[in-house]
């Protein structure tokens, strides 16, 4: 009879179908404002919950921002992972094409993730900086496990600079994207390619 009178039965969510719910919640909030403008009253009100069991999963407001930032790196760091055996050049315009979609599909973590570095709370930037620093680091191995570029790439100053640099281009180029999203994916795909080819070139 309850159904037939339209009432909706609630599953109860699993403590990690929770968790995901709360920082899908903080990814989208933390990605229209900035760190200080969002309260965790405001999450806890979205989610359906009450702040004690908010709290219960994430002591404090930075701790929250702390594991949406730390989850949107996992994300990006499984996106950018080289492929062993593959050539670079062979494998940089899928990547950057599962990459896109990525930022595409969660494009409010993926705001979220890159506001991390502009907020006042040294922790929450430590942790930013330790994901970009990881993703150069795959980068660099996966190029000096490449026989056209060797060993010497991973050590050169230069190249590091240019990984580094392209890596924040490579961002600036996918936020202007999620604001203006009519050019074609495989263009920005292309531009990105070419950017990172032309940086390191000898």
């Amino acid at each position: 009879m309850a159904a037939n009178q339209g009432e909706r039965t609630r599953r109860r969510l699993s403590t990690g179908e929770r968790r995901e719910q709360l920082l899908s919640v903080g990814a989208r909030l933390f990605s229209e404002s900035p760190y200080d403008d969002v309260w965790i009253e405001q999450v806890a009100e979205i989610a359906g919950v009450s702040r004690g069991l908010l709290y219960h999963y994430f002591p404090t407001k930075r701790d929250f921002f702390a594991a949406v930032v730390e989850r949107e790196s996992a994300r990006m760091l499984r996106m950018t992972a080289a492929v062993p055996g593959v050539p670079v050049r062979e494998q940089l315009a899928d990547g950057l094409d599962a990459y896109l979609e990525y930022v595409r599909a969660h494009a409010h973590g993926y705001r979220a993730f890159h506001r991390a570095d502009a907020t006042g709370d040294r922790a929450v930037r430590r942790i930013y900086r330790q994901a970009l620093a990881a993703q150069e680091r795959q980068i660099l191995e996966a190029l000096s496990a490449d026989p056209e570029f060797g060993p010497a790439f991973e050590e050169r100053t230069d190249v590091r600079l240019a990984v580094r640099g392209w890596l924040a281009f490579t961002t600036a180029v996918c936020l202007e994207w999620l604001r203006d999203p009519e050019s074609p994916r495989e263009q920005v795909r292309d531009l990105c390619a070419r950017a990172l080819l032309g940086a390191i070139a000898p």
